[in-house]
């Protein structure tokens, strides 16, 4: 659990009941530098008179504060809203659910990892080459071409290729990137780290980084083609899923000890 007081203070102002809490961003990833903001993603439950009355209540809800010198940005969907989610083969949605920086937890949330096994999908490769491809379009048409982007550009493929081979959710770029071997990763990174977040690449390397980002996006297309999960979430998972929502939505939360 990540108990930094400015991230429980922020958990503490969300007007719902949340299902769990879990840090996303530069942190997940690998390479926060020290102003880096604290995001924090999760799934808040709706009670039911704000889903059967004339007044509903909030689909996603989005909650901003600078504590103690701490940007901490948090943002949370309905559960049923999250769980659809999950079924369209959503990485994103996916790396929030297993987030090994756990900032709130339920026993609700551990049931939700167990069941959402199922939404781990050779089919999650669209999400992954498609936002590779969106990055790759706004960082090689930038001039000067940052660095901050480019490191989330390679965070996306390496999870992406990752979890095509070993079906395993890891968002942390320097987790991928130790199985992976890419050498110029961790400088990259090193120099995010330190300071340089806004640090320029040089023209220079550019076409570099071109060749790279073609060979990691037929490597992550590849690797999908050869994955052995299956192409979509089945019936039983979503079966499964259906019945932990009622089951949420008829019991109070109560957070795991």
């Amino acid at each position: 659990m990540t108990t930094d007081p400015r991230l429980r203070a922020e958990i503490n102002a969300h007007p719902y009941p949340l299902l769990f809490a879990t840090v996303s961003g530069a942190h997940l990833y690998g390479f926060p530098s020290a102003d880096s903001d604290h995001d924090l993603r999760g799934v808040h439950l709706l009670p039911l008179e704000h889903l059967v009355g004339l007044s509903t209540g909030e689909e996603t809800v989005s909650l901003e504060h600078v504590r103690d010198g701490a940007e901490v940005d948090l943002v949370t969907h309905e559960a049923c809203k999250f769980l659809r989610l999950l079924l369209r083969n959503n990485g994103y949605v996916l790396e929030q659910l297993y987030s090994p920086l756990v900032v709130h937890t339920t026993p609700g949330h551990a049931e939700l990892k167990r069941v959402a096994r199922g939404c781990i999908t050779r089919g999650c490769v669209r999400h992954y080459a498609g936002f590779a491809a969106g990055q790759w379009r706004l960082w090689d048409g930038e001039h000067p071409r940052r660095l901050k982007p480019l490191l989330y550009l390679y965070r996306v493929l390496l999870t992406g290729i990752t979890l095509m081979r070993t079906g395993r959710v890891n968002a942390s770029l320097p987790s991928c990137n130790y199985e992976m071997g890419l050498p110029y990763i961790d400088d990259l990174i090193a120099r995010k780290v330190n300071g340089d977040e806004q640090g320029i690449i040089r023209d220079a390397d550019v076409e570099f980084h071109r060749a790279e980002y073609l060979r990691l996006h037929a490597l992550l297309v590849e690797s999908a083609e050869r994955s052995t999960l299956p192409d979509t979430p089945g019936e039983s998972t979503r079966r499964a899923l259906h019945d932990l929502l009622v089951q949420l939505r008829m019991q109070p939360l109560a957070a795991a000890a």
